[in-house]
């Protein structure tokens, strides 16, 4: 056997990391204050989700919601990675075959146990064929085999880097309870809009359009003294204004993700009563995006979309809709991607001219009425900043004698309309980095997706030559290799430019400060909040 820890091979080790005190737990220590049992947390949510169940839609939304019912076999702290449902994991000296010890004693919230069965089914039934991430990490899964209760043999037809697919585990790792799925449709599972999982929190109420309630696990493995929280509440409040209100005046604790203006961002950080900033966020740095569907013969000319690029005024962007918070893109993998990170890749600098230009070349002049062409674009409807730079996209466009016609849905509408029905022209979103490029970022540029799968490749874009680097990098168990292979996808999607990664930007949170040991790991609103209390 051998495992890897940080792109480093170790031998014939298993990884079983603890958790530690974080920093905010120490310094409640050394203040003499003992953490408080009881209390509701509320949090604020700007949209709904279709589907509540992270082993099927790989989603922020519900990540910040079903990360307290349901938990995965890896979470990811400031430490590093940590076992939750597993506690030691390796690797087959061909990496063909990984295996995951599980947690004894845990639960599912009706009361049966969790083991290997639960963990087989939701590899095989729900995250290699459903899970729209994980269709493409998993798409060499062969079987999972289960030689006792506690113990799961992923077992693979070509090689799976085993830092891979830890990293995939925190986002793509949720198991589902085997025997409320099991002989069911999957997709249309009431569960899935009332998750039952092993978590801290148990489901009890949603009521659409206005809240979700999770109470305390009290048979939650991690020990009686956990949660310390009785409830949380995720109220669904879609205005900004009014969300920051609610903060404003007590009634709710928390809105993350940029779920506020970057006014009120800005405004709520300098009140005393308040914590406002990047933290926690880490492993969930995100692109805004400028996505083309090539089945337009415009856009399907590479010149086209080099002008819209050269169209873009990025510094603008940066400073006006996200408050300085982001810094220009340099392809699909950021500048928080390690390794697998590289600048080296074409550029395409603000150029008002030189856009104007290349649509001469490619046979779209002005009109009289300095119109070359119009354009349908979607604007993701995730927050303030994703419609300001939509709007940003249709001024800047204007400039160089693109019309642009804003079509604003709804989070189904929108992603019906780009992933399901390719009814755009353009779209912008964002686009999250979740550790390694192969858990996320590659799917967006890999051909073959199926039609429908959410934050996918629907685009229309088809190359052999990236199909076959993004391939070769999943299976790669060299690191140094590995991470060539990404500075090879980097520089063709810098040239290609199926998509436009212009901004790289961390998510703002907005936290009072009466909650304790919040934002303590690099992606907290997606975690379960075991050790969450009120100091009140």
């Amino acid at each position: 056997m051998r495992n890897t820890h940080g792109g480093l091979w170790l031998g014939a080790s298993i990884v079983a990391l603890g958790a530690a005190l974080t920093a905010q737990q120490v310094a409640a220590q050394d203040n003499g204050a003992e953490p408080r049992r009881g209390g509701t947390v509320f949090v604020h949510m700007n949209t709904e989700q279709g589907v509540l169940n992270p082993a099927l839609r790989a989603s922020t939304g519900v990540y910040q919601i079903t990360g307290r019912f349901m938990e995965p076999l890896i979470d990811k702290t400031y430490d590093g990675y940590v076992g939750v449902l597993a506690t030691e994991w390796s690797s087959s000296e061909d990496g063909k075959a990984i295996t995951f010890k599980l947690r004894d004693g845990v639960r599912w919230h009706d009361g049966e146990a969790f083991q290997c069965d639960d963990v087989a089914f939701s590899a095989m039934e729900l995250w290699k064929p459903l899970l729209n991430y994980s269709s493409t990490l998993q798409a060499n899964l062969e079987s999972v085999d289960c030689p006792d209760p506690l113990t799961a043999v992923f077992n693979y037809s070509e090689p799976m880097p085993l830092d891979l697919i830890v990293a995939a585990m925190p986002d793509l790792g949720h198991p589902v309870p085997k025997h409320l799925y099991e002989g069911t449709d999957i997709l249309k599972n009431p569960v899935n809009q009332a998750p039952v999982g092993t978590g801290p929190f148990k489901f009890q109420e949603y009521e659409r359009g206005q809240y979700i309630i999770g109470v305390r696990n009290d048979d939650y493995w991690r020990g009686a003294e956990y949660p310390y929280l009785d409830r949380v509440i995720w109220r669904f409040i879609p205005d900004k204004a009014a969300g920051a209100a609610a903060l404003e005046a007590g009634e709710l604790h928390e809105s993350g993700f940029n779920g506020i203006s970057m006014a009120d961002l800005e405004r709520l950080g300098k009140d005393p009563r308040f914590d406002m900033g990047t933290e926690g966020f880490e492993n969930n740095v995100a692109h805004s995006t400028v996505e083309f569907n090539l089945r337009n013969p415009v856009l399907a000319d590479v010149k086209v979309r080099q002008a819209v690029y050269h169209g873009l005024d990025l510094d603008f962007a940066i400073n006006t809709i996200m408050r300085g918070f982001a810094k220009p893109g340099h392809g699909p993998v950021p500048s928080v991607g390690g390794a697998n990170y590289t600048d080296d890749v074409p550029v395409y600098e603000y150029d008002v001219e030189k856009a104007k230009a290349l649509l001469d070349e490619a046979g779209y002049p002005a009109g009289a009425d300095g119109i070359r062409f119009k354009l349908r674009h979607r604007p993701a409807p995730w927050g303030e900043y994703t419609q300001l730079w939509g709007e940003y996209f249709a001024q800047a466009m204007k400039e160089i004698g693109i019309q642009v016609d804003l079509v604003t849905n709804d989070a189904p509408g929108f992603l019906n309309g780009v992933y399901r029905d390719h009814d755009f022209d353009t779209a912008n979103g964002w686009h999250q980095f979740r550790s390694d490029p192969a858990v996320s970022t590659t799917v967006w540029l890999r051909s073959g997706a199926p039609v429908g799968t959410a934050w996918s490749n629907q685009f229309g874009y088809e190359s052999a030559e990236m199909d076959s680097l993004i391939d070769a990098a999943a299976e790669e168990l060299d690191p140094e290799k590995r991470a060539d292979l990404y500075h090879q996808i980097q520089r063709l999607a810098m040239t290609d430019l199926p998509v436009i990664f212009a901004i790289e930007h961390p998510f703002v949170g907005i936290t009072n400060k009466k909650l304790v040991n919040h934002h303590n790991t690099p992606r907290w609103d997606s975690s379960s909040w075991y050790d969450l209390w009120i100091d009140e």
